[in-house]
């Protein structure tokens, strides 16, 4: 296992934003969202068309819990190439393979839409990441470069706003409250929802060359926070809400007691014993690259 591959490329304005807005946030908040999609993952890896032995690629693997589980299913005699382009959270990636002792990762800070692939990899897999591509279409094309004929890319993208309340109605209850950004907001690219047309992507994947295109309805409960107050940061700090707070500046700070009780009170109705538990809905999109 590598533990400092690197591929220099230029950076992109969205991946600078990664950097140095959103990994500390997602570091601060990886309880939510490593773990908080554990119930969501677990619907989804059993189903993937992955086996011992198959060359992977982890297409904006983030802190690295799906490259690992892939490197369990692929096996000593496969191997998995888990690609971030931060590399804040490739270091969680390399700690927590090396503390299970999986070997057969290696860890890539590099752009997926740019990287020279080989077309040698059995597999192509992204779960939450390929909404980001700051151009689709070639972020999906170059994926499809490192798959032999006949290989399969496999990415877990979110249905719409309206389909996830886990991040929907925070926006709709802090917008009460705050402005909604203006054109010239920082943005990480085209965010968490902008694969959920099942139409648009299909031309998307049509265009960057792929087959036998296929979605399949992934609906499952996510953990997001341990009690009401840890649920009230982690939207106000990560999501669609978080970006409305951001933007807001000095404005959301004067007004965050209220937002956090406005917050607070639609929270109640989700908490559990073990923290506060919402609905969620993803699309497992599946295609081929040709033979």
């Amino acid at each position: 296992m590598s533990n400092a591959e690197v591929a220099v490329a230029p950076r992109s304005q969205y991946v600078d934003f990664w950097n140095s807005v959103l990994v500390p946030k997602f570091v601060r908040w990886r309880h939510v969202l490593v773990g908080g999609l554990t119930l969501h993952s677990a619907k989804v890896f059993p189903t993937l068309a992955v086996r011992p032995g198959d060359k992977v690629v982890d297409a904006g693997c983030g802190f690295g819990d799906t490259a690992i589980q892939l490197a369990r299913l692929v096996g000593p005699s496969g191997s998995v190439l888990a690609m971030d382009c931060c590399d804040g959270f490739l270091q969680y990636g390399r700690r927590d393979a090396e503390a299970a002792g999986v070997e057969n990762i290696t860890f890539l800070e590099a752009d997926v839409q740019t990287y020279p692939f080989k077309p040698i990899h059995d597999f192509c897999f992204s779960r939450f990441g390929t909404q980001f591509f700051e151009n689709p279409v070639a972020g999906l094309r170059n994926m499809r470069a490192s798959l032999k004929p006949g290989g399969i890319m496999t990415m877990i993208v979110w249905r719409g706003i309206n389909d996830n309340p886990w991040l929907g109605f925070a926006k709709q209850v802090v917008l009460q409250y705050l402005p909604p950004p203006g054109e010239n907001a920082a943005t990480c690219g085209p965010g968490p929802f902008s694969m959920a047309d099942t139409g648009v992507v299909t031309k998307q994947l049509e265009i960057a060359g792929y087959k036998s295109i296929e979605f399949e309805q992934v609906d499952a409960q996510v953990f997001v926070g341990k009690d009401l107050d840890d649920a009230v940061a982690f939207q106000l700090a990560v999501g669609p809400a978080g970006e409305v707070y951001r933007e807001a500046g000095k404005l959301g700070e004067q007004r965050h007691d209220e937002i956090a009780q406005a917050l607070k009170a639609e929270l109640t109705k989700y908490q559990r014993p073990n923290g506060i538990i919402m609905d969620s809905s993803s699309w497992k999109v599946t295609a081929k690259n040709p033979e």
